[in-house]
C-alpha cells in the first residue's frame, strides 16, 4: 500500500469534511440572520415590564419587516359539516414529512401543497393547516383540518376558498411594523405576568363573517405556551385575542 498517497488523500478528505462543515455553518447563520432572540430589540419600557412581571419570550424575534397589502378573498363553510372520509387512510407520521404528506393527499386534497402544517394549532385528533398568500403568508383564519385516529389520517374538513389570484399584488402595500415593536406593545398592554411567548410568526388573519367576501390584513401572531394566542395588526397596531374578550 502506498502510505504517502493514502496519507495525501485522508488530509483532502479532512480539507473537503472541513468546507462542508463551514458551508453549513455560515448557510446556518444566515438562515439566523433575519430573526433574534436578542431582547435588546425591545424597547426599554418593554424589558422593564418583562422583567416585573417575568415574562418569558421562547421564540426567536423576527427582524424582516416586508411591504404587504391586504387580502381579499371568497370563503364559505358551514362549521357543522362532517369531515370527508378518505377512501384510504394515510399513516399519519408523514405529516412529519410534508412532501410525503403531500404526495400521499394529492389525490383526494389537489391543492394540499399550497398549505402550511401548523403545529401550534394542531390537537389531539386534528392535524391543522392553513393557506399560504404568495406561496409564503400563511392566512390564520382558515383551516384545513386533517382528522386521524390510530394514527391514521382518516378524513378532512376543507374550506371552500379562493384566493385573490395576484395574492393582494393589486392593493397598496404598506410596510410591516416590525416583530418587536409589536411585541413590545403586547407586552406592555395586554399579556399577565408570567406568560411565555412560544412563537411569533408574520401572516394574514381577519374575522370570518357570514358573507363569501372576506378581508384579512398583514398580522404578527404571538402565541403563548398556554394556548393563548394575540394577532397584532402589521399596520395599524390594533391587538386581537379571538378567544378572549380582549
Amino acid at each position: 500500500m502506498d502510505w504517502g498517497r493514502a496519507k495525501s488523500v485522508l488530509i483532502y478528505s479532512f480539507l473537503l469534511l472541513n468546507l462542508l462543515l463551514c458551508y453549513q455553518l455560515w448557510g446556518d447563520l444566515r438562515d439566523q440572520a433575519g430573526a433574534s432572540l436578542d431582547f435588546t430589540s425591545l424597547s426599554a419600557a418593554a424589558q422593564q415590564v418583562m422583567e416585573e412581571k417575568e415574562i418569558r419570550v421562547l421564540s426567536v424575534i423576527p427582524a424582516a419587516t416586508p411591504e404587504l397589502p391586504n387580502l381579499s378573498y371568497r370563503y364559505s363553510a358551514e362549521p357543522d359539516a362532517p369531515p370527508v372520509a378518505l377512501e384510504k387512510p394515510v399513516d399519519s407520521r408523514l405529516i412529519f414529512t410534508f412532501s410525503e404528506l403531500t404526495e400521499a393527499l394529492k389525490g383526494e386534497i389537489p391543492d394540499i401543497g399550497d398549505y402550511r402544517f401548523d403545529s401550534l394549532e394542531s390537537e389531539a385528533g386534528r392535524f391543522v393547516l392553513h393557506p399560504l398568500v404568495q406561496g409564503k403568508w400563511p392566512l390564520f383564519s382558515v383551516r384545513l383540518e386533517l382528522i386521524y385516529n390510530d394514527q391514521k389520517i382518516v378524513a378532512y374538513r376543507k374550506p371552500q376558498i379562493q384566493l385573490d389570484p395576484a395574492g393582494g399584488q393589486d392593493e397598496e402595500k404598506q410596510k410591516i411594523l416590525p416583530a418587536a415593536k409589536a411585541l413590545g406593545s403586547l407586552i406592555e398592554k395586554y399579556l399577565p405576568a408570567g406568560s411565555a411567548v412560544k412563537e411569533s410568526s408574520l401572516g394574514y388573519y381577519g374575522e370570518l363573517f357570514n358573507s363569501e367576501a372576506q378581508v384579512a390584513a398583514p398580522m404578527w401572531r404571538f402565541m403563548l405556551e398556554d394556548g393563548r394566542t394575540y394577532y397584532v395588526n402589521g399596520i395599524s397596531a390594533d391587538i386581537i385575542s379571538p378567544k378572549t374578550a380582549e
